[in-house]
């Protein structure tokens, strides 16, 4: 019996197939390996979802089939993005599950309180949502660019998001990452942040891509009971 799980496979194969710029019959094959059905192809074909040349050789998804492949996208990497950075771990199954509880309104519930990060823990796009496109800091976020903390307030790092490669390799390089504690010291005439005792200064551009957490406390050092 054909489920619609089924066929919401077929469409997050072929969106990522779309992503490696890719529209064989045969790869889709491959990726799908025992699970590939060409009644499933048949199927999509007949709901408008997709479309296949007459020798069956390329396969793309439709305008509608893009949209319906798009949420599935954007609620699995948001769902990673919300478990690494509430959880510090990604549980694949719980992601795929979300996925296919999809309502849109959750999903930008969870995209605003995220602060409408552009990428996955994967390093892969999640698809913009409408929440995105009208987004600034939101007051419902937990989370906020750097740029918003305030002078001597610490703060732990959720994510960042990079540009391109360029990018990524420069803030690499600052060895500030996920989970860092930092304090901010300055923003003017650049951004000096205070990490593991060493002070780290970077511009406007790369405080902007990193998100942190609005409502931090840190822990403070135990104190030793005397011997």
């Amino acid at each position: 019996m054909i489920e619609k799980r089924d066929l919401d496979e077929y469409l997050e194969c072929l969106w990522h197939m779309k992503e490696e710029g890719t529209v064989s019959v045969g790869v889709l094959k491959q990726k799908l390996g025992d699970q590939f059905d060409v009644k499933l192809l048949n199927i999509l074909t007949a709901d408008g979802l997709i479309e296949l040349d007459d020798a069956c050789e390329k396969v793309e998804l439709t305008k509608e089939g893009s949209c319906s492949a798009r949420l599935f996208i954007r609620s699995h990497r948001l769902a990673e993005t919300l478990m690494h950075t509430v959880l510090g771990n990604i549980s694949e199954p719980l992601a795929c599950e979300f996925e296919h509880m999809v309502i849109p309104e959750i999903v930008d519930s969870i995209c605003t309180l995220l602060a409408h990060p552009r990428e996955c823990p994967h390093g892969k796009p999640i698809p913009e949502g409408d929440c995105c496109k009208h987004a600034g800091v939101n007051s419902e976020s937990l989370l906020v660019p750097l740029t918003q903390m305030k002078i001597k307030q610490s703060t732990r790092v959720a994510y960042i998001n990079y540009k391109d490669d360029r990018q990524y390799h420069k803030i690499e390089s600052l060895h500030i990452s996920d989970g860092s504690v930092i304090k901010l010291l300055q923003r003017t005439p650049a951004y000096v942040v205070e990490c593991e005792n060493s002070n780290i200064v970077f511009d406007d551009e790369i405080a902007s891509q990193i998100f942190v957490w609005k409502n931090f406390t840190p822990v403070a050092n135990p104190i030793s009971a005397e011997v």
